[in-house]
């Protein structure tokens, strides 16, 4: 007598073949076993409601009631596949659908996760950016990340948005401290993220666009010969002109810097300067916006770390309808022609700059951020890494 074998449903539900297409991309990189899971946790995520957590988007796809219920989370908690590749696959699957040919523009922020829990690690305590204002600072517990988007134009939306690729954890000093480990700044790990991107993008020139919590000499000696890097700079920033030259038979070291020039608050605040007009067609909400520079030419150096030569630009708002602000740039060599790699570029209106109170002097290359910065405006940089902005590419005399 043959035994009665019970028929038990399918744990993995089928998922649209369509989706299993649009993913194939990533298949290598995992087993059978777990790439079908990954496929049911995909799938559940976009048909969720709400928050898209692993038990939601299983409950979604008919799984709360199935044996082996625990074996989606394992997929990410305990199978074996490698982030990094994935995040390079991501990327470049973005690229030959959206943008095939052409300058790559990546963002690359922090953003801090709010979780609270005994079991979650790396958990600190940061500055809210969102609930904190310029007179009130608010902290909050969670995990930072370090995240970098490639901004890139959707047909369907009619403007570009930022498509995030890699993400990388970046906890605080303390938790380093306390778990025995090296400490990472924000910067270092920027670094090797902004390097590592490049290295996917071995056939592509990069612009890197960040804030002015990437504006540090250290971050652009580092990178200055592999991507264009834009952040902010502060008004008050030690601009000098370019050193001179050595005379023949002069003694002692080379010099680092020449004169002090006058401060960007002071260029802009000054009647002699002389503004260019430049119309901006991506604004906020899709409006045309007329924006007025001026730019130079200057070393940036503070005590203690490598000076950077670079060009400044200063841009401010006609209509006086824009948060006084400021935005770096950092050129890339195949946009220099013989001048050296930063750019820097400040947004402020035309009659008041607020001023903060001025960094201290140390030798960590790691910038004070004061309460009130805010994060830099894309499209700005966009005009002016066009040939049509400034009317010529970067690193032409100003």
């Amino acid at each position: 007598m043959s035994p009665i074998v019970a028929s038990i449903p399918s744990a993995v539900p089928e998922v649209p073949a369509i989706l299993v297409s649009w993913l194939a991309v990533f298949r290598p990189c995992f087993t059978g076993p777990v790439w079908s899971r990954i496929l049911v946790l995909v799938a559940g995520a976009v048909l969720s409601p709400g928050k898209r957590t692993v038990t939601q988007a299983s409950r979604v796809m008919g799984l709360a009631h199935q044996p082996g219920f625990r074996r989606h989370h394992e997929a990410l908690s305990r199978a074996r596949w490698d982030s990094r590749e994935l995040a390079r696959r991501l990327l470049r699957h973005l690229l030959a659908v959206l943008w095939p040919d052409g300058e790559v523009v990546i963002a690359i922020d922090d953003t801090i996760e709010r979780r609270w829990g005994a079991k979650i690690k790396a958990r600190g305590i940061y500055r809210d950016p969102v609930r904190s204002s310029r007179g009130m600072l608010v902290k909050t517990s969670g995990l930072r990340w370090l995240s970098l988007a490639v901004m890139l134009p959707v047909p369907f939306a009619g403007k570009r948005w930022a498509l995030p690729f890699l993400t990388v954890l970046a906890p605080s000093a303390r938790w380093s401290e306390a778990h025995g480990k090296r400490h990472k700044t924000l910067t270092d790990r920027a670094r090797q993220a902004i390097l590592q991107a490049k290295r996917w993008l071995a056939d592509r020139s990069a612009v890197v666009v960040a804030d002015s919590s990437f504006a540090a000499l250290e971050l652009i000696a580092a990178v200055r010969d592999h991507v264009c890097l834009i952040t902010r700079l502060r008004l008050d920033a030690s601009l000098f002109e370019p050193a001179p030259k050595r005379r023949p038979g002069q003694r002692g070291r080379p010099p680092l810097k020449g004169k002090p020039l006058p401060k960007l608050d002071a260029v802009l605040a000054s009647r002699k300067t002389v503004w260019t007009h430049v119309t901006m067609a991506e604004w906020y909400g899709g409006q045309t916006r007329v924006l007025e520079y001026v730019s130079g030419i200057a070393v940036w150096y503070t005590s203690g770390l490598p000076p950077a030569k670079i060009r400044w630009i200063l841009v401010r708002d006609r209509e006086r309808r824009a948060r006084a602000s400021s935005v770096s740039l950092h050129g890339h060599p195949s946009r220099t022609r013989g001048h050296p790699r930063p750019l820097r570029v400040p947004l402020a209106d035309r009659d008041h700059v607020p001023r903060g109170p001025r960094a201290p002097r140390r030798r960590d290359s790691t910038p004070m951020v004061r309460l009130g910065d805010t994060a830099h405006d894309p499209s700005v940089a966009r005009i002016i890494l066009s040939d049509n902005g400034l009317g010529a590419r970067i690193g032409d005399s100003p």
